[in-house]
C-alpha cells in the first residue's frame, strides 16, 4: 500500500514539475509588450501600445513618418473647454517624451509620467490645428533620435 501512495506522490510531482515548466516556456515565448501612452479627458480615456517602438533603439525617419500613416490611431473627443491629461509609463519617461501635434512638437521634453495641456490648444489655428480633429503624437527619445511614437486623434466635442 505505501508503495502505491508513494508511487502517486511521485506522479503528482512529475506532473508539477511538468506544469511549471510548460508555464515557463510558455512565458518566455511571449514578447515583452511595449509601455502605454494614454491620453484622458474628462472621466474618458484611451491607451495604445504602439508598433513604432524599437526598445530603446532610435527609429529611422521612414519608420516615424509611416507611423504617423496608421490607419489604426485610437482617437477621444475632446471638450476644448476639458483639460488633456498625458500618462505615459515610466519607461517612455526615463528616457524622456515630447508631445507632438500634427508632427511638430507642443511641449518641450519631459521625464515625468505625467502632462495637462488645455483642450483649446489641440484645435487653435496658432498651434498648428486645422479643422475638427487633431493628430497628437507621444515621442519617446531625445530631439537627436526617436525611440518610440504612441499617436491618438483628438476630435473636437462641443
Amino acid at each position: 500500500m505505501t508503495s502505491l501512495r508513494s508511487s502517486a506522490r511521485r506522479r503528482r510531482a512529475v506532473a508539477a514539475v511538468g506544469a511549471v515548466s510548460a508555464g515557463l516556456l510558455a512565458l518566455s515565448a511571449c514578447d515583452k509588450p511595449t509601455p502605454l501612452a494614454t491620453v484622458t479627458v474628462g472621466k474618458n480615456s484611451v491607451s495604445s501600445e504602439t508598433d513604432c517602438y524599437n526598445d530603446g533603439k532610435s527609429l529611422t525617419t521612414s519608420e516615424l513618418a509611416d507611423c504617423l500613416k496608421s490607419k489604426d490611431i485610437k482617437s477621444i473627443k475632446v471638450d476644448p473647454d476639458e483639460t488633456v491629461r498625458f500618462g505615459v509609463d515610466p519607461d517612455i519617461a526615463d528616457e524622456g517624451w515630447t508631445i507632438l501635434m500634427n508632427g511638430r512638437p507642443l511641449t518641450d521634453s519631459s521625464k515625468k509620467t505625467y502632462r495637462t495641456i488645455p483642450g483649446s490648444v489641440f484645435f487653435n489655428a496658432e498651434y498648428g490645428a486645422s479643422g475638427d480633429s487633431t493628430l497628437i503624437s507621444v515621442r519617446q527619445g531625445d530631439e537627436k533620435a526617436a525611440t518610440g511614437l504612441w499617436s491618438f486623434k483628438l476630435k473636437k466635442d462641443a
